[in-house]
């Protein structure tokens, strides 16, 4: 029995999260990844980034009826507050995304140092929440995915991949060679594709709505979708 203990301890299983952009988010996405926490027994929460919109300072164009900056701002961090009481355990990996480093470049492209700014954490109410750039664990690399697709990204640096940013992508690929075996997980994600902020891609497919779940110490990746 205590060695069955030890064993059950010693397994990590990692609920992936996909990009939330809050607060944008679709409704009851929260509650079905809380679901999925719970019936895969996982022990460790990674969100795959862009957990913060920032519609309202995008470099694209942004919808003259939308919220001002503050109105956006407050909402997500309000919305936020209600993912970091369901998944607060110390150490919870954030990756960066894309629209979470907007308010970020902006700083940059004004010439306003760094030593300026707040913490995404300090911002957002999160402190136990790291925010990194990427994440490694059991031969695992966790990203957010600008630089192309996971089935592109796994085979060009030999490394399983589990990554988001593409919300209308769910899957897994495995590719084997005489002396390697690596697979590629794109997550999906949780918006609201309806919401004004999704207004650029309206047109397009619709978005991969799920998560994912990476079992085992990193050997079993499996996708799943949210019934809609």
């Amino acid at each position: 029995m205590a060695l069955k203990k030890m064993r059950e301890t010693e397994t990590r299983n990692v609920l992936v999260i996909g990009d939330l952009h809050e607060p944008f988010c679709l409704e009851g996405y929260r509650d079905w990844c809380l679901e999925q926490y719970d019936t895969y027994n996982c022990t460790q929460t990674v969100l795959i980034g862009d957990i913060i919109d920032n519609h309202y300072s995008s470099y694209h164009e942004t919808s003259a009826d939308g919220m001002g900056g503050l109105e956006e701002l407050e909402l997500a961090i309000s919305k936020i507050a209600k993912w970091y009481e369901a998944f607060d355990e110390v150490g919870t990996k954030v990756i960066i995304g894309n629209h979470d480093r907007i308010i970020m470049r902006k700083a940059q492209t004004s010439a306003i140092p760094s030593k300026w700014i707040k913490s995404y954490k300090e911002v957002l109410g999160t402190p136990n929440w790291d925010f990194v750039e990427r994440f490694e664990q059991d031969n695992v690399q966790y990203i957010h995915g600008e630089g192309g697709t996971a089935r592109t990204k796994c085979r060009a640096d030999m490394m399983n991949t589990v990554q988001g940013h593409l919300h209308t992508q769910a899957y897994t690929e495995h590719y084997v060679g005489k002396k390697f075996r690596v697979y590629g997980t794109q997550v999906g994600c949780g918006i609201n594709h309806k919401s004004y902020a999704m207004a650029y891609a309206k047109y397009g497919k619709r978005p991969a709505v799920g998560c994912a779940v990476i079992l085992n110490n990193g050997k079993t990746p499996l996708n799943l979708l949210m019934p809609l």
